[in-house]
C-alpha cells in the first residue's frame, strides 16, 4: 500500500504568531508532499519493500536490507516522511503547551539536572547543525534521555549510519530553511526560542512512555 500524506492535527494558522500559516501550508502540502511521492516512486521498484511500515523503513537505512540504487532515495525521502509526520504531532495551540510534567519532566531532571538546562542543550543542537538538518530529544537502550542531532532527513532510527546517536525520538526540530525562513530569515535561534511555545508536551510524555517499552509512536 503507497504511503499517503497524513492530515495536520490543527489547523495550518494553529501555531501563529510562532510558526505563520503560509510555512506551514508550503511544510506540509508541498515538502512533506514530495517527500512523500518519492518514497513511493522507490518502493514501486521494489514491491518486496512495500510491507515494511514507515518505522521499519527508517531502521533497516544504512544496512544491506536496502537496494544500493535506491538506498539513497529511500534515506532521505523515507526520512522526510516520517520526521514531518513526527513533527506535526509535537507541536500544538500555543494555549495548550504548560511545559512537561510527570515522568517525562522527572527524566528530563534527571538527564540534564533541569528543563532549562535540557531546553539550553537542545536549542544549542538544533542552532549548531550545519545547513539543513533536525535536532532530536530520544531515549537511548538504556532508557536514559539524550540530546542529539541529524543531517538532512535522517533521524536517529537510522542506528545503522555512522556517527548515529541510536534512540527513539520523543521530541523533534526541523531546522532545514523552509521550516522558517519565510518567517525568520536567517535568524535560526529566533525560529529554536519561538519553538518551545508550541511543543505539544501531552504527546512527547506519550512519546517517552513508549519509547520506555522500546516502542515509536507514529
Amino acid at each position: 500500500m503507497a504511503f499517503e500524506l497524513p492530515a495536520l492535527p490543527y489547523d495550518y494558522g494553529t501555531l501563529e504568531p510562532h510558526v505563520d500559516s503560509q510555512t506551514m501550508l508550503i511544510h506540509h502540502t508541498k515538502h512533506h508532499q514530495a517527500y512523500v511521492n518519492n518514497l513511493n516512486a522507490a518502493l514501486d521498484k521494489f514491491p518486496e519493500l512495500k510491507d515494511l511500515g514507515l518505522v521499519e523503513i527508517n531502521k533497516v537505512v544504512g544496512t544491506d536490507k536496502l537496494p544500493g540504487d535506491v538506498a539513497t532515495t529511500i534515506r532521505n525521502n523515507g526520512g522526510g516522511h516520517y520526521n514531518h509526520t513526527f513533527f506535526w504531532k509535537v507541536m500544538t495551540n500555543p494555549s495548550n503547551t504548560n511545559g512537561p510534567s510527570g515522568a517525562v519532566k522527572e527524566a528530563i531532571e534527571a538527564a540534564f539536572g533541569s528543563v532549562d538546562e535540557m531546553k539550553a542543550k537542545f536549542n544549542a543542537a538544533a542552532a549548531g547543525r550545519f545547513g539543513s538538518g533536525w535536532a532530536w530529544l530520544g531515549v537511548k537502550e538504556d532508557g536514559s534521555l539524550a540530546i542529539t542531532s541529524t543531517p538532512n532527513q535522517d533521524n536517529p532510527l537510522m542506528a545503522s549510519l555512522p556517527d548515529s546517536t541510536p534512540m527513539v525520538p520523543i521530541l523533534g526540530l526541523d531546522v532545514w530553511e523552509h521550516a522558517y525562513y519565510l518567517k525568520y530569515q536567517n535568524r535560526r535561534p529566533e525560529y529554536i526560542a519561538a519553538w518551545w511555545n508550541v511543543v505539544n508536551w501531552e504527546q512527547v510524555a506519550s512519546n517517552f512512555d513508549a519509547a520506555k517499552t522500546g516502542a515509536v509512536l507514529l
